[in-house]
């Protein structure tokens, strides 16, 4: 494994200070979908880049009704892999994600 770059103290303070906001951004987006209020279909074409580094297990996760096996299984049955981004969708992986959530 590499090693991480050499950070001055402001630096690193500014790196964590970064990643907390974008780890924010990240759950109000969850917050919306639980609450209805962004569409998948809406998250997987936005071009925020705090939507794009959005797990989509984590997004299916956030869905109501949706829990942690429902969601497994429904990345399996689409094929995308537990460990894939929004934003590293290809065209018929979004395409059959959102063909199988409007069953």
């Amino acid at each position: 494994m590499a090693t991480p770059p050499i950070l001055t103290p402001e630096q690193r303070a500014a790196a964590l200070v970064k990643a907390a906001e974008a780890r924010a951004a990240r759950a109000i987006i969850k917050v919306q979908l639980k609450q209805g209020t962004l569409s998948v279909a809406d998250a997987i074409v936005s071009t925020d880049p705090n939507v794009g580094k959005l797990r989509v297990l984590a997004m299916l996760e956030s869905l109501p009704g949706l829990g942690k096996v429902k969601a497994r299984k429904i990345m399996e049955e689409v094929g995308i892999a537990d460990n894939r981004k929004i934003q590293g969708l290809g065209n018929q992986q979004k395409k059959a994600l959102l063909e199988h959530l409007a069953k």
